[in-house]
């Protein structure tokens, strides 16, 4: 079976929220946002030229699921964002507050930093070894 693309779930407090986020300070597209019923939408926001990869967005709906709203990986990082320019990326995302978590460092595999979501999942964004 050939898979044709892929909606990776994160749990959210907030869609409109969550939407502003990703949108406007991670410069995600918003591919979908379906009204499902009163509560729940279908929300998909995907990173800049992410090729059929898209997060979807879950607003939590019990007190279970809440708990782990910025923790959706137990503390691991829960998303690599790579880019082809890692400076102009990074230095959008601080100047739009994006939270630093580990600034950036040069490493056999590219250039790295680890930055927050709004609810503190993190992040890292790698460039291309230079």
């Amino acid at each position: 079976m050939k898979s044709q693309f892929i909606n990776i779930t994160l749990v959210v407090e907030d869609y409109d929220e969550a939407i502003d986020f990703y949108t406007k300070k991670l410069r995600f597209k918003l591919v979908e946002d379906t009204q499902m019923i009163e509560t729940k939408r279908w929300v998909r926001v995907q990173p800049p030229g992410g090729n059929g990869c898209c997060l979807l967005l879950a607003k939590a709906g019990s007190d279970e699921q809440k708990q782990y709203i910025g923790n959706q990986t137990g503390g691991r990082v829960f998303l690599f964002l790579q880019t082809d320019d890692f400076y102009r990326d990074y230095n959008f995302y601080t100047e739009n507050g994006v939270k630093v978590i580990r600034e950036p460092s040069v490493e056999e595999y590219g250039t790295v930093a680890v930055i927050a979501d709004l609810y503190g999942n993190l992040i890292d964004l790698i460039g291309p070894k230079t």
